[in-house]
């Protein structure tokens, strides 16, 4: 089964940010990414458990940021340009309040020209390894400061971070720290394991 489908061509190849915004909206029925080349990703949607392990990443980091207010928490549908031309849509992130002042908030309405703080991806059965190591890699070297590839399947989850070869952590009983980057988030992986 397929994850992602690729469309290239010159034309859309050549779509400015503002084009391809566009694109996104007039088609928001599909969820899209784009290489840095240009060419256009269509991902396809996860199944329900794979929709509910995210959800449950998503209310735990949302809860560890309403209580400290450090920053934005964003879910598997919001786009970032990063500075190699890609548009990413993570199943997670978080971006402090140091990052985002620097960005308009009319972009903020938009798919901001902005590296989140923290990402995590989250393996689905449809996700082929390689290209989820390569995406991890390409946050990291685009400026993120920590990224977690989460394998409930292996019960893995890799930490991702600069200057540092990605860590793999094993078994699902325990919680992952967010260290200097989220201080005081702990993700209880137990939440995520597969039945």
């Amino acid at each position: 089964m397929l994850s992602e489908y690729i469309i290239g061509g010159r034309w859309v190849e050549s779509m400015t940010d503002d084009e391809f915004y566009t694109f996104c909206v007039e088609n928001e029925n599909i969820k899209f990414e784009r290489e840095p080349d240009g060419q256009i990703v269509i991902m396809s949607p996860t199944g329900f458990n794979t929709g509910d392990r995210n959800s449950e990443i998503i209310m735990q980091l949302g809860i560890w940021n309403k209580e400290r207010r450090l920053g934005i928490v964003s879910d598997s549908d919001t786009g970032f340009y990063l500075p190699n031309g890609a548009m990413r849509n993570p199943d997670a992130a978080w971006t402090s309040n140091d990052r985002l002042k620097s960005i308009p908030k009319a972009e903020l309405e938009k798919f901001p020209h902005l590296v989140p703080d923290f990402i995590i991806e989250l393996v689905s059965k449809s996700d082929y390894p390689k290209n989820l190591d390569a995406k991890m890699k390409e946050w990291i070297n685009n400026g993120c400061r920590l990224g977690w590839l989460i394998d409930p399947f292996n019960d893995t989850v890799t930490i991702y971070s600069p200057a540092r070869e990605p860590e793999v952590v094993k078994g699902f009983d325990q919680s992952v720290s967010g260290g200097e980057v989220l201080p005081g988030f702990e993700l209880d992986l137990k939440e995520l394991k597969v039945a």
